[in-house]
């Protein structure tokens, strides 16, 4: 909204002292004080003379309105402050009159991909994988619950006591939770995962170590000859961050429907369906789940279903879909390993509340799912694909799966991790299907040793 805006930084309670960092400039607490006392005062004036027919939401036309009343306010109380000073006091004041206040500086921080509102006297902020203390201050908790009706109001959402949790998301995209007492004891809680307005590409995925090319090469394969993928990994891992740039691969002539949570993937496609869950009403009711999207899905021609994330017994309408002539589906799935992602799809399946054996859900499971790409961030905060694996079939009462690509750990200097994906000398059953769909790989890709540089 406002690029570049400096934000008032937290301060200890009592330290007077104490000097505060915001963009270029270093402020102190009785600065910060005035910033809070000046958007009082401007409020009180905009809520005199507001004009009923007039939206608080456009800034275009309330900032000259602020600016002006900024200047009466200044004026009035003899405060005289140096330019960039002014200039800063300025900002934060629109900033908080109307965007998200101290959350400004952090949402247009490109460097930042997650902020962590802990009460009011702890924000956080992950920055290029790894979790530090941000500095934003917020004066009180009906400061932090009005950035947050401010998020989820125009949503048509409701936060308060009898409905203390909503998922959300901003305009951009970024997605966003919100918790607040009883549930919390803490205060109020918010957590916004940003997202890149630009998305990543599989060049991008290569220059930062996540997948090589040859890798990446074997992926866009999978993914044209209709191969179902499942990505896993935990969470922050970068799973969606990769559906995405597999979802690239996918041939243009075909009808794409996405289902999600909350809508996060950015498909390149002209012909995708976008389908999010509805959540309950205040009564409780009016609630659309993943579930009975992904059957609704069915009816809708799809030739390929995109589930952001299975989390219950819409595994087993995937698993469904991806066995009846729906090939080349992808979901994403939380798990440690490969192996634990195939017995996480079972329990789930086992959700459903179809009363099935369990080889009966393993059989299903070797009969749908082709392919496990695991997702690992690892402790420098990178993100790496670890695991290539494929699911060859069943063997009794267990499914065979094998490794194609795994990652070799080689050292870690100075707490940066250093390994490579590599290949293990196997030739996967996979390249019977690519040959079916016309796609020839060279042999040379599943050569054991390394896969790039």
């Amino acid at each position: 909204m406002f690029n570049n805006r400096p934000g008032v930084n937290k301060i200890a309670e009592g330290d007077k002292t104490r000097k505060i960092t915001t963009g270029s400039l270093v402020q102190t607490e009785e600065l910060a004080q005035d910033a809070f006392w000046i958007r009082e005062k401007i409020q009180e004036k905009l809520i005199a003379d507001f004009d009923s027919d007039q939206d608080l939401a456009s800034i275009e036309e309330i900032r000259p309105q602020i600016e002006n009343y900024f200047n009466q306010v200044l004026q009035e109380e003899n405060r005289f402050y140096k330019i960039s000073v002014r200039n800063f006091l300025l900002e934060w004041v629109v900033s908080d009159i109307l965007g998200y206040g101290p959350l400004e500086p952090l949402l247009d921080d490109p460097a930042i991909t997650e902020i962590m509102v802990n009460g009011l006297t702890q924000v956080y902020v992950e920055k290029f994988g790894k979790i530090e203390e941000a500095n934003a201050v917020f004066k009180d908790v009906g400061h932090i619950m009005r950035i947050i009706d401010r998020i989820v109001a125009p949503l048509g959402r409701r936060l308060d006591e009898g409905s203390p949790m909503v998922d959300a998301r901003l305009p951009n995209g970024y997605r966003v939770n919100a918790t607040i007492p009883p549930l919390s004891l803490d205060g109020p809680i918010l957590t916004i995962r940003k997202f890149s307005q630009t998305p990543f590409t599989a060049q991008d995925l290569i220059a930062n170590v996540t997948l090589t090319a040859e890798a990446v090469e074997f992926l866009r394969a999978t993914v044209k000859s209709k191969v179902n993928i499942v990505i896993s990994g935990g969470t922050g891992s970068g799973k969606t961050t990769l559906l995405n740039v597999i979802s690239v691969f996918i041939p243009e002539a075909e009808r794409i429907i996405t289902i999600e949570d909350t809508a996060e993937l950015q498909l390149k496609q002209k012909h995708v369906i976008r389908l999010e869950k509805r959540p309950p009403n205040v009564e409780g009711q009016g609630e659309i789940t993943i579930r009975q999207l992904v059957i609704n899905a069915l009816r809708m021609r799809p030739d390929r279903i995109i589930v952001g994330e299975c989390r219950s017994g819409e595994a087993l309408d995937m698993l469904q879909a991806m066995n009846t002539g729906h090939d080349g589906s992808m979901t994403t799935i939380h798990a440690n390993t490969p192996r634990d992602a195939l017995r996480r799809i079972e329990v789930m399946v086992m959700m459903a509340g179809m009363e099935l054996p369990l080889k009966a859900i393993r059989e299903q499971i070797a009969a749908s799912i082709e392919l496990v790409v695991h997702v690992d961030r690892m402790n420098d905060g990178s993100r790496r694909v670890v695991q290539i694996t494929e699911v060859q079939g069943m063997e009794g009462d267990t499914i065979v799966m094998q490794d194609i690509f795994k990652f070799n750990l080689k050292e870690i200097v100075n707490g940066k991790v250093l390994g490579k994906l590599e290949t293990l000398g196997i030739r996967p059953k996979l390249l019977e299907k690519l040959a079916e769909s016309g796609i020839e790989l060279p042999l040379e890709i599943f050569q054991t040793g390394e896969t790039g540089a």
